[in-house]
């Protein structure tokens, strides 16, 4: 019989010395007009150097806002960091100065963001941009700093990368973008990167191809890598780990190969049935029920238990601690053990 641990913490995999980030009881939220949005309720996860954590789940599950608490990026006002630790190879970034905290954001720690598009500087060429980290961070005169601009586009396999490093962002395919995100994300060859749905909006093969890219790059830096996405067929076969949220919280933590083994959550599970299979062509798509709530009025109890097909009244009054299922997992469900026995999910296939 499992026990119950810290109500949101994460497992801890082992090492006595500092994980490369420790992210400890993280609260945020937002303060508007319409009320008090907490978009983060408690999270709790670790990430070694050369190793990959997964963050998945729905929109507004509260991914991203963890990872621009951990950068230090939130907007402010209206989002506010209001409990918890961040703690990057020992060092508490929430008790840092504005300083210090801008000296590692870029330099030690960089993100991808999700629209490439967007992210990139419409009016400055790329090379431009990638040249201007090192103009900024090493004093680099602007000559060099555009040759190595070059190596980086070459780094991140952009053809004819000498001829194009005038070219300005419009002036790139989408997936091209997303290689001068990452090249942007590795200028200074950070110890951490965080990516935000690295591969939305982009077709299967690109996916593959930036995904392929991104862990080459991690084997040859031996970086951290925290990868958010809602899609599962995405982290199959690069992370090491999976951290599951619902509504602010990690519901489940487990190995990946645990988790898609046998999910000790019913999200989880319901995430895992929502992938189309090809054994069940021409069947209706399994698809969660209902919404995610309102990050203003959260549910008691369980977040979830509007849309859990295991359900009873115990889940709609008190808020399941952090069990643990094994040695580093854990699953935020009164009746994980009923989740995991199953072999096939309550619902109609």
């Amino acid at each position: 019989m499992a026990t119950a641990t810290n109500p949101d913490a994460a497992p801890d995999p082992g090492a006595a010395s500092p994980a490369l980030l420790d992210v400890r009881d993280l609260y945020v939220e937002f303060r508007t007009r319409d009320g008090v949005a907490r978009a983060v309720n408690g999270v709790s996860y670790r990430v070694d150097a050369g190793e990959t954590l997964a963050v998945l789940g729905e929109s507004g599950s509260g991914k991203s806002v963890t990872a621009q608490a951990v950068m230090g990026i939130l907007d402010s006002p209206p989002g506010f960091v209001t409990g918890g630790e961040i703690r990057f190879r020992g060092q508490d970034l929430l008790q840092a100065a504005p300083e210090e905290r801008r000296r590692i954001r870029g330099a030690r720690m960089a993100m991808i963001f999700q629209d490439a598009l967007s992210a990139l500087n419409p009016v400055l060429s790329v090379g431009a941009q990638l040249g201007e980290m090192y103009e900024v961070h090493q004093g680099m005169k602007r000559k060099d700093a555009r040759a190595k601009a070059v190596e980086l586009m070459e780094r991140v396999r952009i053809p004819a990368a000498r001829s194009r490093v005038g070219d300005y962002p419009h002036q790139f395919s989408g997936g091209m973008r997303q290689r001068i995100m990452i090249a942007m994300a590795l200028a200074l060859e950070p110890d951490l990167i965080i990516a935000d749905e690295p591969t939305t909006a982009l077709d299967v093969t690109v996916q593959a191809q930036v995904m392929d890219l991104l862990a080459d790059l991690q084997r040859e830096y031996d970086m951290g890598l925290i990868l958010i996405t809602h899609d599962l067929g995405v982290v199959a076969d690069v992370a090491d780990r999976i951290a599951v949220m619902y509504a602010g919280r990690i519901v489940e933590h487990a190995s990946v190969h645990d988790l898609y083994r046998a999910p000790a959550h019913p999200y989880t599970r319901g995430l895992l049935d929502s992938i189309p299979r090809l054994d069940q062509k021409g069947q209706e798509l399994y698809a969660i029920k209902g919404l995610p709530p309102s990050l203003t009025a959260i549910p008691p109890g369980c977040p979830f238990h509007p849309r859990c097909p295991r359900a009873r009244d115990r889940c709609a009054v008190d808020r399941p601690p952090q069990y643990d299922v094994a040695p580093g997992r854990t699953s935020a469900c009164h009746f994980w053990e009923e989740t995991l026995r199953d072999e096939e999910p309550p619902h109609d296939r």
